[in-house]
């Protein structure tokens, strides 16, 4: 008797002693703009966030799987302790409340952001997200190319008005500065500004971060819009995380009364910033910006010219950003035209007074949900682009075409909201005859002896699509069996596809040496140039019909070298004095890359599309030439970009991003 009641309480006590479970997430409180709101008696109360973000084991600092927060301020000589999000003080309270005055505050400031925007690209694409390998050219050990675990953040790296993504650093730098403005309604006088406050501006560098991990080559800047479009994907991403924080949303859709088309804290980024460096109003509007004579803010109408005469990054960026945002308030105006409808009686026209406080929040849920679709219908766009020389027009088909693979059926036109912001600015992509869907989205690929080839190709796929999700990798996991694979994938191309004057049509490629006579100039001693598997990437996601899809994308690129004995005639000729500077310039080469992007239906066996860049492309040559060369004096290329991988000269987005 005694021993069977011993052996009940020895399983209860196993059944009570069991290890309890670990959250699914940690909350953290933040700035949800700035700390230059939290003074205004206006914008006060909405302005703190509390952040959701999915648990993990952190090290003080913080430092977790993805992040490593080190605070080490040069300009001052110190370090700070890194702050532990595991102490129970900080874990009862949400984490550390907002304070400027705190470092360990603004270690979990841009810890929390930081892992919010990774947390949206992970679900849009619906795979985890890597850093940009680390290369080393010098290296003599085995490959060139290094797993980064850990993107690396230093809240008060910078005592100046600046904050950057370091590709070469695999960081994220933050600076700090006095305020140049002496309105104290803005600012204490000669107060010092913390842009790693701005959740904006962390928002905006962890995107460029998690670009160039997926697309290394869009940093380089071969043609007008490349540069553009980094600085706008960041924005972009940046002002549709505005629509996630609920106080917010409904604080301004009430003070609006639902008309996103006026003046709202939605449509800017970093206020504080813009202020402080002596700028009216934000530093950026994505549809509007305040007239500095009578103090009101106006809505900025669309100018087509705006795209073929501004050349600036973040100006130009801003022509796609407002883009993106117009079609954003076209597809929330569909949704709430019934709501308006009743409120108003049928007659369009609200009364006067506030909006019902119901009305308010059905307002918000749907401005939400069409925030939360646009943003995700960005982030899976950069699926479809191809892997080199982005243009917007490029991204406009890819938009078009992974909305139209994933949602086939329209029912609220968003894809019709996306043709027609683009096209009232002037971006049409090259090669359609009609901007309609049906000849936006990219033409299905058709082949006829590669068939069986491709199939082999599929079959390679599927495999390394089972390995990769048949276990528990971890993120390293991960990046090893890809470039295993990409290794392989490499083999079997050449193996297969590399003689076939089909695939090289295809892509757009040169794999022969038959195949370099179409090339535009005298490529001499060249040679056939050896391929790159750039890039490969599975891409499992759900619809909201329930229609799966299950994919896996490849990025095939190459380049040329090309001597300036044969770049030189590409320039207009009567640019004389201008062709005398670049004859006397030190750099000969134009470095030309071609590439495609093949995204095979692993369901169906079968390649799907092919998104090319070719190699063999006299008009686009003939652009990249002229924009890397002939405004060599004070090109934004030569300021930005110019042996900016070498040692102990700027970075490309440190310049880019100075005040």
């Amino acid at each position: 008797m005694l021993s069977k009641e011993y052996s009940n309480v020895a399983k209860l006590k196993e059944i009570f002693e069991t290890e309890t479970p670990k959250p699914n997430y940690r909350k953290l409180r933040g700035f949800a703009f700035d700390p230059s709101l939290s003074i205004q008696l206006e914008t006060s109360a909405i302005n703190m966030a509390t952040f959701k973000i999915k648990w993990e084991d952190l090290e003080p600092g913080p430092i977790g799987e993805y992040l490593e927060v080190i605070d080490i301020d040069p300009a001052s000589n110190l370090y700070y302790d890194g702050v532990n999000l595991n102490d129970p003080n900080i874990l009862g309270q949400d984490g550390l409340p907002p304070s400027e005055g705190n470092p360990k505050f603004h270690q979990q400031m841009v810890y929390a952001v930081a892992m919010r925007t990774i947390e949206n690209f992970e679900k849009a694409l619906g795979r985890r997200a890597l850093w940009s390998g680390r290369y080393d050219a010098n290296t003599t050990e085995g490959d060139k190319e290094k797993f980064v675990a850990k993107l690396r953040i230093y809240p008060h790296a910078l005592r100046e008005a600046n904050a950057f993504y370091s590709p070469q650093k695999k960081a994220l730098l933050f600076g700090y500065f006095p305020a140049s403005t002496r309105d104290v309604t803005q600012h204490m006088p000669d107060g010092i500004v913390f842009t790693c406050l701005s959740q904006d501006i962390i928002a905006h560098e962890t995107t460029h971060a998690l670009l160039d991990g997926m697309h290394r080559r869009f940093i380089e800047a071969t043609h007008p819009d490349t540069l553009g479009f980094h600085e706008a994907f960041a924005d972009i991403v940046a002002l549709f995380q505005h629509f996630s924080m609920p106080e917010v949303l409904n604080h301004q859709i009430a003070k609006t009364k639902g008309d996103l088309t006026s003046q709202s804290l939605l449509g800017e980024l970093a206020q504080q910033f813009g202020k402080a460096i002596g700028h009216y109003g934000a530093l950026r509007s994505a549809i509007g910006k305040e007239n500095p004579e009578t103090k009101k803010w106006e809505l900025s109408p669309p100018n087509p010219n705006d795209y073929i005469d501004i050349l600036e990054p973040h100006a130009r960026g801003a022509i796609l950003v407002s883009a993106v945002f117009e079609a954003f308030i076209s597809i929330y105006n569909i949704r709430v035209k019934d709501l308006f409808r009743i409120a108003s009686g049928g007659s369009g026209l609200l009364p006067e007074g506030e909006l019902h406080p119901t009305l308010v929040k059905l307002l918000a849920l749907e401005a939400s949900k069409a925030a939360n679709h646009v943003l995700n219908m960005c982030i899976r766009a950069l699926d479809y682009c191809p892997p080199v020389d982005i243009n917007f027009g490029d991204y406009l088909r890819a938009l078009i075409t992974a909305d139209a693979e994933l949602v086939p059926d329209d029912d609220l036109d968003y894809r019709i909201a996306f043709i027609d912001a683009f096209k009232r600015r002037g971006i049409i992509p090259k090669g359609i005859k009609t901007l309609s869907v049906e000849s936006l989205v990219f033409p299905l690929v058709k082949v006829g002896e590669l068939r069986n080839k491709l199939n082999q190709i599929s079959e390679f796929l599927i495999n390394f699509q089972d390995e990769i999700s048949r276990y528990q990798y971890t993120r390293e996991d991960i990046y090893n069996i890809t470039k295993k694979h990409k290794g392989q994938l490499h083999d079997l191309l050449a193996d297969k596809l590399e003689n076939s004057s089909e695939f090289s049509d295809l892509t757009g490629l040169l794999f022969k040496e038959e195949h370099l006579e179409k090339y535009l100039i005298s490529i001499g001693d060249y040679g056939v140039p050896k391929f790159e598997v750039h890039s490969l990437r599975r891409a499992r996601r759900v619809g909201p019909d329930g229609d799966a899809l299950n994919q896996v994308i490849i990025s095939i690129t190459q380049k040329l070298n090309i001597k300036k004995k044969e770049w030189m005639p590409l320039l207009n000729s009567n640019e004389s004095m201008q062709n005398n500077v670049i004859e006397n310039s030190v750099e000969d080469d134009i470095i030309f890359r071609g590439g495609s992007t093949l995204i095979f239906d692993l369901d169906k066996h079968s390649l799907k599309y092919c998104i090319n860049k070719p190699m063999v492309d006299p008009e686009r040559l003939r652009a990249q030439v002229k924009y890397q060369k002939e405004s060599t004096l004070g090109s934004l290329y030569s300021t930005y970009f110019t042996n900016s991988l070498a040692e102990n000269n700027p970075e490309p987005l440190a310049l880019l991003h100075r005040i």
